[in-house]
């Protein structure tokens, strides 16, 4: 069974002849016996998956690494935070998918078009099934609880990734305080609300 390991900005891979895929490029060392080459369309998700990602913007390129020994990755030198996902489904902006075991598939789902304004939660890439998700972030990965009655608000910009059973709803902050200059300045923020967690990184896209 393929183990995923994050040291701090670095993610290991211990494969025994098993296949991940990765993040095009992201690979800087490995030992043992193993081979590279492009997942495919939709990042090994087929034709339905890129022609969704196509549409949505929510693009990935992903890399097939099969063989046995040890691969290190890194994403742009950010933090690296391994989730485990047992028939959960995790919601992530791709851009911030380092990879994925295999035992997980990825598909894309339409927020609605509300999100086209802010340009972010218009589309999401859901993970689903059995197996481990790591993912990279502009800082060490925040995960904020949310809890029924008690509903999480985050920066759209901030948003990494979320799994639970939560809706999610783009909501505007635009007040009368915003049009006289006394606003916040978010004009949008990601509203979830439900039982889960919502992970956030320390810093705006």
């Amino acid at each position: 069974m393929v183990t995923l390991t994050a040291d701090k900005r670095l993610l290991h891979a211990d494969l025994a002849g098993e296949t991940i895929r990765a993040a095009s490029g992201s690979m800087v060392a490995y030992t043992g016996n193993v081979d590279f080459k492009h997942a495919g369309m939709g990042g090994g998700g087929g034709f339905k998956a890129a022609l969704k990602q196509k549409i949505s913007g929510e693009s990935i390129k992903l890399m097939e690494c099969v063989g046995s020994g040890r691969v290190t990755f890194a994403l742009d030198a950010m933090d690296v935070t391994v989730v485990d996902l047992t028939g959960d489904a995790l919601a992530v902006e791709s851009e911030h998918i380092l990879a994925v075991t295999d035992g997980l598939a990825l598909d894309v789902k339409f927020a609605g078009l509300q999100g086209m304004t802010s340009g972010q939660g218009l589309a999401t890439t859901i993970v689903t099934g059995h197996g481990q998700v790591a993912l990279a972030s502009d800082g060490p990965l925040i995960p904020l609880g949310v809890q029924q009655g008690m509903p999480v608000v985050v920066d759209p910009d901030a948003f990494v990734a979320s799994f639970g059973s939560m809706t999610m709803n783009l909501v505007s902050g635009i007040t009368w305080k915003s049009l006289v200059g006394e606003g916040s300045g978010e004009p949008f923020s990601l509203r979830f609300e439900g039982a889960g967690t919502v992970f956030v990184q320390p810093a705006e896209r």
